[in-house]
């Protein structure tokens, strides 16, 4: 224990880092060989020199209350594994005595401190007021940007049509191109939502058995959500917003912000050829909310955000707009994280199926919603049946396990940490299944991150 809060634990550490690659290498690091002049204050600050190839050491210094990392080294992975080393060494406890911060870590710390401050007020480096410089220029760019969007949902309209003419059967023999080609024209219209629907359709002909049916199903999704931004206009407001949304407006989060103590329960990230999205769920202790945090990172790097599963942060988010979006915005941070004592509330596999369809009622393009499973059984695939499951403890309902959303890895570890017996369990619940992303054995407060 320190001024500044419980040191994390080395399982906290690693699943910030970027990849296994990081990982790996981090927890090389995490010894005190290579390290000197190492220590950590009262403010959640911890530094330290890493001997690296070069002369000089490489000045690594964290900020845990964002958390921040500074490293000397040339890595564009954030945080780099001199960060995750440092971390790891932190842990530990004797090799990170407290003391005071050298210049070149008190320098940045009081950069970063000091921007986010004049960043929040509107003065400092951050950000200016906020205010448009030109609301009628902004509006003209809206209008020609929504007329864009029309013209592509039309012309997709169009290809759907052709499409359901010529038969799903005849959809398997043109490859992957004509889709995105199709995907091309919906960036040219900027609508970079429908782009990415239409490149999940070209993935799903030719998927295994059942294909057309899957492919029938994700079509007429896409048809609802063009005739959805064509009747813009005419469908109540919150739904309009989850509209613009889907197909790729850009907005801004609205509304009051809401401090509380947010729990870290997951943390993940998924990427393409051009970007890498973060994905952190976190659960309101005294409002009772969950909200989703994205981050984004350009091909090849890791995005900025990361918080520290398992624990929980006193923190503002601000919501954006649209009905049923738990999406938000993470704003001020005040102190450091601390331990998050257990799991949020939960329920059960069937209350969670009803309550995932109440969601479709608010967004019908949901993939899946935040719920917390309790007194479940982790099954793996037995008698044919080539399916993870996880099973009511106490009832006959069993939720099939998402293929694809939770690897090998994280499955065995569900299940070495149930050992056959009820478990806790976070993830998503979703048309596709349950992906599971945190569990706690029974009685146990502290969360085991599955991804």
């Amino acid at each position: 224990m320190t001024q500044q809060g419980v040191r994390w634990t080395a399982e906290q550490v690693l699943a910030l880092a970027p990849d296994d690659a990081s990982r790996k290498a981090g927890s090389r690091l995490g010894v005190a060989g290579p390290w000197s002049e190492s220590g950590c204050d009262g403010t959640g600050a911890v530094w330290g020199l890493c001997a690296g190839s070069g002369e000089q050491p490489y000045r690594t210094v964290v900020d845990t209350t964002g958390p921040a990392f500074l490293c000397g080294c040339p890595s564009r992975k954030f945080p780099c594994k001199h960060a995750v080393g440092l971390l790891l060494l932190w842990t530990g406890g004797g090799a990170v005595p407290e003391g005071t911060a050298p210049d070149w870590a008190e320098r940045w710390l009081d950069g970063r401190r000091g921007g986010e401050r004049g960043g929040r007020d509107g003065t400092g480096p951050a950000g200016g007021t906020g205010a448009v410089a030109d609301p009628e220029a902004a509006r003209r760019r809206a209008e020609k940007r929504a007329g864009r969007i029309t013209s592509g949902a039309l012309e997709l309209e169009q290809r759907l049509a052709d499409l359901l003419r010529g038969g799903l059967a005849a959809a398997e023999r043109p490859g992957y191109g004509l889709w995105e080609e199709t995907a091309a024209r919906m960036v040219d219209a900027q609508a970079p939502g429908l782009a990415a629907r239409v490149r999940e359709l070209g993935a799903i002909p030719g998927s295994g058995p059942g294909w057309p049916t899957r492919l029938l199903e994700e079509c007429a999704l896409l048809h609802l959500l063009d005739q959805a931004w064509l009747g813009r206009d005419a469908v109540p407001a919150p739904l309009a917003a989850t509209v613009r949304s889907r197909v790729g407006v850009p907005a801004a989060p609205q509304g009051p912000a809401i401090r509380d103590s947010w729990q870290v329960i997951a943390q993940y990230d998924t990427a393409d050829a051009k970007l890498t999205t973060r994905r952190i769920w976190l659960y309101g202790r005294e409002s009772g909310r969950s909200a989703l945090v994205l981050d984004f990172g350009a091909a090849g790097r890791a995005p900025s955000v990361a918080l520290p599963v398992g624990l929980a942060i006193d923190a503002d988010l601000t919501p954006y707009p649209g009905a049923g979006q738990v999406r938000a915005a993470l704003g001020e941070r005040y102190g450091a994280p601390v331990p998050a004592g257990g799991p949020p509330p939960g329920t059960t596999t069937a209350r969670a199926l009803e309550r995932y369809g109440r969601a479709l009622l608010d967004d019908p393009w949901l993939d899946a919603c935040p719920t917390t499973l309790t007194e479940v059984v982790p099954i793996p695939p037995q008698d044919g049946l080539d399916m993870w499951q996880l099973a009511d403890a106490v009832g006959e309902l069993a939720l099939p396990v998402a293929s694809g959303g939770v690897g090998r890895a994280g499955l065995w570890k569900l299940l070495a940490v149930s050992g056959g017996s009820p478990v806790t369990v976070f993830g998503e619940c979703g048309h596709r299944g349950f992906t599971p992303l945190a569990v706690w054995p029974e009685g146990g407060a502290e969360a085991v991150a599955l991804t």
